[in-house]
């Protein structure tokens, strides 16, 4: 019986590689070459760096009602008294915690009007939930009003930004909510959750959220090659759905870099995880402002 059992698996082994090579989900890349989408040719021929603008920032705090809640949101801004560009920033499953704090901040560095509703603290919703609370994207959609009638708000729409769960929440807000195109020009994200956190395993494996499919707004999207699979595979095959539909979507892949590496603490932080986080927000910072009307 062993003897029968071995030349089975051997006369199999030929046939393996046949299986794994059976059409399918691939790992997307970075497009290569003078004809991408992020070639910047001044840098290439000329040496020319696109020069960052930084800004002193100042942040307080307000809330503002959503039905029979009080959603607290943290402001970050500009301390010149200048009117700029508007930003809602979605916080994902660590909440609006200081890391996340940090990265408001940096927006508004560049130059925007960034509101990022605490849409846990809001509801009573601890830190790092399981579940996912569907009322959370209303309190996010209706931050969007907020934030565009501030007086220092520049333009009539906003781009909205987001990390992890954030991702979904904001992909929520702007299509089952209805805010893309009327209040909401595009949307960014970092390593976002794309698939509804409550739905089944298989989903969250094999399939993106079909509201991917509703976005009609320029999308940009940043994650690293070192991101976990299940979550990688949701972020590609909805980017590559946006594409094929003919979309304006991109996609940024960084090298050596996990989830987190916008907001890694001091002890754990390395330079890929810097220059990650630092290209990652001058390329949001120009889609941004290429995408919203003034």
């Amino acid at each position: 019986m062993k003897r029968c059992w071995t030349i089975c698996l051997i006369a199999l082994l030929p046939v393996l590689p046949a299986w794994g090579a059976s059409p399918g989900y691939q790992p997307m890349e970075n497009p290569v070459g003078p004809q991408s989408w992020w070639w910047d040719n001044a840098w290439w021929e000329e040496g020319h760096i696109p020069l960052p603008v930084n800004h002193s920032v100042e942040t307080r705090w307000i809330e503002y009602p959503n039905g029979d809640v009080s959603v607290p949101a943290m402001i970050a801004h500009p301390a010149d008294g200048k009117k700029y560009p508007a930003v809602l920033y979605q916080h994902g499953r660590r909440g609006l915690d200081e890391l996340i704090q940090a990265q408001v901040r940096r927006l508004a560095a560049r130059g925007f009007v960034v509101l990022a509703p605490d849409v846990f603290s809001g509801r009573f919703i601890e830190k790092l939930p399981i579940e996912h609370d569907y009322l959370v994207e209303t309190d996010a959609a209706a931050g969007i009003d907020v934030l565009l009638a501030l007086d220092n708000v520049s333009t009539k729409q906003a781009c909205i930004a987001s990390q992890t769960r954030g991702g979904y929440i904001a992909l929520k807000a702007v299509t089952t909510h209805g805010k893309q195109r009327q209040s909401i020009a595009c949307y960014v994200a970092w390593y976002p959750h794309m698939q509804d956190p409550n739905a089944p395993e298989p989903m969250q494996v094999y399939r993106y959220a079909t509201e991917v499919d509703q976005l009609s707004i320029p999308t940009l999207i940043f994650i690293g090659d070192q991101e976990q699979y299940q979550r990688r595979r949701s972020i590609e095959t909805a980017i590559q759905s946006l594409q094929a539909a003919g979309k304006d979507a991109r996609f940024v892949i960084y090298p050596g870099v996990g989830r987190g590496f916008d907001f890694r603490p001091p002890h754990v932080r390395t330079l890929a995880d810097d220059l990650a986080a630092q290209d990652a927000m001058m390329r949001a910072t120009r889609f941004i402002n290429d995408n919203l009307t003034r």
